[in-house]
């Protein structure tokens, strides 16, 4: 039942797919915003629907949802699973996000990833920190917000893993707020390496408070990085009921 279940989701995305593309590629052609808002905006409503076909994912977003975005922040979020995306998407604001090469190479989600003006990160490349942080702010300059998952991967075992610098940097040098995202519940929704989707799950996305960065002098992206992943480590602690040491990786 299960593989019934799952064969007909990845049709009902694979239907999808096919029909934003051409709608992504028009958008894109008139699209005269700096930062293809627009367009990008489209690209994010797919995953929102991708979201609404699947039966097993029971979604709850709390939080600040009344920011606007046209006043940009970096985002960051940690990422437990493929279904962030799609989950994540369900927000009602446009943002750039930062995502390895390899899925810009993937035919038609690759295609629409940059149609949309998302940042590629090639990891081969040797100065492709300054090129991701250089684009990043590129955008932020037209008014539009980032995305990053400063875990750098999927978590394996559920709890939250250390936070690179870079979004962090970011924020203090271009002087935009962090807007942090908590996720939890996404862990078995699409597990790793497997095409059928995990059993029935509640799944949470919350939009933590924006964190100011008027105070951080430009050294201090270490301390900025703590705050912010502190204050997603206590949202996880009191959805799982579980103390921050067991969720915290790092102890």
């Amino acid at each position: 039942m299960d593989s019934v279940k799952s064969i007909l989701i990845w049709f009902g995305v694979a239907v999808l797919i096919l029909i934003w593309l051409p709608l992504l590629a028009v958008s894109r052609f008139f699209d005269t915003d700096p930062a293809h808002y627009r367009t990008g905006r489209l690209f994010r409503l797919l995953g929102k629907a991708i979201s609404n076909i699947n039966p097993n994912w029971k979604i709850t977003i709390s939080g600040r949802i009344d920011i606007d975005d046209r006043m940009p922040y970096v985002i960051v979020c940690n990422h437990l699973s493929q279904a962030d995306i799609p989950l994540i998407s369900n927000l009602p604001w446009e943002m750039k996000w930062v995502a390895k090469k390899e899925l810009f190479d993937t035919p038609v989600i690759g295609w629409m990833m940059k149609l949309a003006g998302d940042i590629s990160v090639d990891r081969k490349a040797l100065n492709r920190r300054r090129k991701t942080l250089n684009a990043a702010a590129d955008y932020l300059s037209k008014k539009c917000s980032v995305i990053f998952f400063p875990e750098g991967t999927r978590s394996r075992n559920g709890k939250l893993n250390s936070f690179t610098n870079g979004a962090f940097e970011l924020a203090i040098r271009e002087k935009v707020p962090i807007l942090p995202l908590v996720i939890e519940g996404t862990q078995t929704c699409l597990p790793k390496k497997s095409w059928k989707f995990g059993t029935a799950k509640h799944i949470k996305l919350k939009v933590l408070e924006p964190v100011s960065i008027e105070s951080f002098p430009d050294e201090d992206a270490q301390k900025l990085k703590e705050i912010v992943r502190t204050s997603i480590l206590q949202q996880l602690s009191e959805w799982r009921g579980e103390p921050v040491e067991i969720i915290d990786n790092l102890k």
